[in-house]
Formats: C-alpha cells, sequence, structure tokens
C-alpha cells in the first residue's frame, strides 16, 4: 500500500465503486454514507399501498440498490442500516410514514441491509458496469430482500409461508422487474459517463 493511500483512509478501495469518481477520503464516505440513507429516506413516502396485503409498492428498495451499488458493500450497508436503526428509533421514515419494529413490514427493512450488501459486493466485483451483470446483481438483491422479509410479514400476520408470499411476493414481482430492468440501464450508463468525463475510472479494457 503507498504511502498516498495510507494518508487518505476511506471505507472503500479508490476507483471501484460509482462514488469513487468523487475526490475525497474519509470524510467524503462519511457524506456519502449519510446521502445514501438520505436518499432511502426520500424514497420512502413514494408508495402505492394494495387493499390486500400491508406490503405496498415503494420506490425506496429501487434507491437501496442504487445505494449498494453506487457507494459498495461497507457504505451501502452503514445507510441502510442508518436508515433502519432512524426508523427503529421512532422517527416516521418507514413507507406510509411508519416506524419500529412492530410493523408487518420490518422484515424487508432488514433486507435492505442485506441487499445492500449482496448489491455492493457485486459491485465491487464490477458487476455493476454492463447490462448482464447488473440484472443479476439487482435479482440476487431482490431476493435477499424477499427473503428476510416474506418469513417476517408470515410471523407478524400468524399466516404461513405459502400465503405470505402470495401477499408479499407475487404482487410485487413485475415491478420489482421493472426496478431491476431500470437500474441495469441507469449504472452501466453512469460508469460510461464517469469513463468519458474521468478516464483513469473508466472499467478495464481486456
Amino acid at each position: 500500500m503507498s504511502q498516498h493511500a495510507l494518508a487518505r483512509p476511506a471505507l472503500a478501495r479508490p476507483g471501484v465503486h460509482l462514488a469513487d469518481a468523487l475526490p475525497g477520503g474519509l470524510a467524503r464516505d462519511v457524506l456519502l454514507v449519510l446521502a445514501g440513507t438520505a436518499l432511502i429516506v426520500l424514497a420512502a413516502p413514494l408508495t402505492i399501498p394494495l387493499p390486500f396485503t400491508p406490503v405496498p409498492i415503494a420506490l425506496s428498495t429501487f434507491a437501496v440498490f442504487a445505494v449498494g451499488a453506487s457507494l459498495g458493500l461497507l457504505r451501502g450497508v452503514l445507510s441502510a442500516a442508518l436508515y433502519l436503526a432512524i426508523g427503529v428509533a421512532g422517527a416516521p421514515v418507514f413507507s406510509g410514514g411508519q416506524s419500529g419494529v412492530g410493523i408487518p413490514t420490518f422484515g424487508y427493512i432488514i433486507g435492505f441491509v442485506i441487499a445492500a450488501a449482496v448489491v455492493g459486493r457485486l459491485a465491487s466485483h464490477r458487476a455493476d458496469r454492463h447490462v448482464p451483470g447488473t440484472l443479476a446483481l439487482g435479482a440476487l438483491g431482490t431476493l435477499a430482500m424477499y427473503g428476510c422479509g416474506v418469513p417476517w410479514l408470515a410471523v407478524s400476520l400468524g399466516i404461513g409461508l405459502r400465503e405470505a408470499i402470495l401477499l408479499g411476493v407475487v404482487p410485487f414481482l413485475l415491478g420489482d422487474a421493472l426496478k431491476v430492468l431500470a437500474l441495469a440501464g441507469l449504472l452501466p450508463s453512469a460508469w460510461k459517463l464517469v469513463g468519458a468525463l474521468r478516464p483513469e475510472t473508466a472499467p478495464e479494457r481486456r
């Protein structure tokens, strides 16, 4: 490790994630974590309630994936975990202005943290720099979120796993697929733009 790298501590390797196109070290990373949390908070109210399930259609999942991919595993997880902590503390930042752990959808909030880790880890391996990789990244992040949200929903409502899947997965498959497609259009395009502006951050040519 160079002396320059030691002089600029950071929460991720430089140049690996979209956020690394911004100059700075640890102070920048702290601001990025806070900005990631703010983005999730701003996206959370953008929901469409459905009358037959307590789980709404929400834009916050897209925000979590974008934050995880752009910031990377550690910073993305910290952003999602801070969002979770703020809501658990009582701030009405969850969808529908909810807070606390007693809501049926809290498992999905836990899933945000896991999904941010999955997405951030895959982005560390440059999966977000091309469409197929971003599609895989989004699909695995979605599965991670469902894997946390559905069991919590079942326990919270006192229903079986099959019914929880019908309430918490099936109605959202199309919408989540569209979010992943949007992500697959956004992230590789953002990398092309960053590569044009800062050639040293462009994907390596093989």
